[in-house]
């Protein structure tokens, strides 16, 4: 008689103790998941809300683009009156390129209504690609800060020139987007975050 009791005590014991190996075991899951390392957060939680952010990124201007004079030439009808949530605010003849003798010439702003974030836009043409292209070379050769991309521009699939932006080589803060579509050559600077929008989204 005390031999089967024995037995069941020693049979509950086993029981109880892997009752409480199984709640160690849910204790230790749970602490793992939740706790650390942690594995059943939501990791993405940052990068869903900063990809909510740059959705959210505006896109239209919040100010008026300036007019264009009455007798602008049709390279400066080109240009849009907003990229994004730039809006042109300014368009002046320009001689920056002077020496490389243009047809043409224009200096033009962009801004959001900041003036941290203003982008410049030189643009100017020639008659043939040929004089377009050596002062691409020229002004690309003398941009030496550190380069953000490049490659060839491509209309239609047909390549109509090529594109360089890289930082300011005295500020890393600032940088400069040049680019040539046949016979027109376009320079934008300003900041590093505002050229980067800007230069991808401008439609020549």
């Amino acid at each position: 008689m005390s031999n089967t009791r024995s037995s069941a005590q020693h049979g509950h014991g086993k029981l109880i103790a892997v009752i409480i190996a199984a709640a160690l075991v849910v204790v230790l899951a749970l602490l793992s998941a939740f706790v650390w390392p942690g594995w059943a957060l939501n990791k993405n939680a940052a990068g869903t809300q900063n990809s909510a952010q740059q959705t959210a990124e505006p896109t239209t201007p919040s100010i008026k683009a300036t007019a264009l004079p009455d007798n602008a030439t049709e390279l400066l009808k080109a240009m849009p009156d907003s990229v994004l949530n730039y809006a042109r605010t300014k368009a002046d003849a320009s001689t920056t390129w002077n020496s490389a003798t243009p047809l043409e010439e224009y200096t033009l702003t962009y801004s959001t209504g900041k003036k941290a974030a203003d982008v410049t836009l030189v643009v100017a043409q020639w008659s043939t690609s040929d004089p377009a292209k050596t002062q691409y070379d020229a002004l690309a050769k003398n941009l030496t800060g550190k380069s953000i991309a490049s490659g060839a521009v491509k209309v239609q699939g047909d390549t109509t020139g090529d594109y360089v932006v890289k930082t300011d080589s005295g500020d890393a803060k600032k940088a400069t987007a040049l680019w040539r579509n046949d016979t027109v050559v376009f320079q934008a600077t300003g900041s590093k975050a505002a050229v980067q929008r800007f230069y991808q989204k401008f439609p020549l």
